[in-house]
């Protein structure tokens, strides 16, 4: 398991890359006013929240000098998508508290989701057998053939597999942006030069 702050940073500089480019373009331009620091540092606090999320319960463990096993609450997987709704519901309730505005809520909803899926995406890349499909199917890896030789394995098994992670980071990253353009992200394209 890759430690807490990879997780922050690889969502952070990984797949929130827009917000951080479209932020230094607004402070190097000085547009930035106190508010929108606040919007900034929510975001970051709800990004790091949802990626960090998967980990509860090693937290919990931390905390009461118990076991720093984290991949349960009970016999649901942490590391799962149905789990993956306990960050969403997070990315809401912050967002409604913080914007009473349901659309910005659900957007922040969709922001701590992607956050979620970089951590089981970093986690499968650190050689983790994920439970993806909790309850419905046994644990899988997407990136466990991305280190073998091609002779060794099916050549199409391969080639799906490599196919798998790109669309896999290439998703999360979409579902970010997606997410930052409804809350006021984006890069801006000018025909005029």
């Amino acid at each position: 398991m890759p430690y807490p702050v990879a997780h922050i940073m690889f969502f952070a500089l990984c797949i929130s890359a827009v917000m951080i480019y479209s932020v230094l373009g607004a402070f190097f331009r000085k547009e930035l006013s106190r508010k929108n620091y606040m919007h900034i540092l929510l975001l970051l606090f709800v990004g790091s929240g949802g990626a960090l999320l998967p980990d509860i319960m090693a937290a919990y463990g931390i905390l009461t000098g118990g076991s720093l096993e984290h991949c349960t609450i009970g016999p649901v997987s942490t590391h799962s998508l149905l789990f993956s709704s306990s960050a969403i519901l997070f990315g809401i309730v912050v967002g409604y508290v913080a914007y009473r505005n349901s659309s910005k809520a659900a957007y922040m909803g969709v922001f701590a989701g992607s956050a979620f899926l970089s951590h089981l995406l970093l986690d499968d890349l650190a050689r983790y057998e994920m439970d993806y499909f909790y309850p419905f199917y046994q644990p899988i890896s997407i990136f466990s053939y991305l280190d073998s030789e091609v002779a060794r394995t099916d050549f199409l098994h391969y080639e799906l597999a490599s196919y798998a992670f790109v669309l896999s980071i290439f998703l999360v990253i979409m579902i970010a942006l997606f997410a930052l353009s409804h809350l006021g992200f984006e890069f801006r394209y000018k025909s005029d030069k």
